[in-house]
């Protein structure tokens, strides 16, 4: 399963914004050089996390983005909705409901019309998508922002925080790996 650019560069978006508690509005311009992501693609994303609710915008001198709820509030499945439209391991599984290609869609085996068989994969599929869906519900953005302080920076681990980032990352990836596992006996 590949996310897009929009999904990371969003929850990079989200993860800044999150860094900057004191509720002030943030320039996209200011994510944009911290982070180097480029402006216009920042301003599509930041229109459709606007567009469901996770941010709100004020104009002017001193305005930007900031989050619309508490970020111990909003989960990443949440967000990659919002990004991405649908989250699915294969695209036999994603079915449009409709012609906006943000719009929500409905998961289901697109191979259940080939010839009246059902098909023989639909059940890895499933449950593939179902566990990413519930690990992605379970991470809220709090924790992403949690790690990324941790971690040592809003846009880049710096020199002398390289340490404790590698640290935090191993942490990190010891617990996916042992979720992981846990998810595979699960299966099983």
């Amino acid at each position: 399963m590949l996310f897009t650019t929009r999904a990371e560069y969003g929850v990079r978006l989200l993860v800044a914004l999150g860094r900057h508690a004191d509720g002030r509005p943030v320039s996209l311009k200011a994510v944009a050089d911290a982070d180097g992501l480029p402006m216009g693609y920042l301003e599509q994303i930041a229109a459709l996390l606007r567009r469901a609710g996770l941010v709100e915008s004020t104009r002017g001198a001193h305005g930007g983005y900031r989050l619309a709820r508490d970020p111990g509030a909003i989960s990443m499945d949440e967000a990659l909705l919002a990004l991405e439209g649908i989250v699915a391991p294969m695209d036999c599984l994603a079915s449009k409901d409709s012609d906006d290609p943000h719009a929500l869609t409905r998961i289901m085996c697109s191979h259940e019309l080939d010839q009246g068989r059902s098909c023989a994969t639909r059940l890895l599929w499933m449950r593939v998508q179902g566990d990413v869906m519930r690990t992605l519900a379970r991470t809220t953005l709090a924790e992403l922002v949690e790690f990324s302080r941790r971690a040592g920076g809003a846009g880049g681990i710096s020199a002398a925080a390289s340490g404790s980032a590698s640290g935090a990352a191993t942490q990190a990836g010891s617990a996916i790996v042992g979720e992981s596992r846990s998810i595979g006996s699960a299966v099983a």
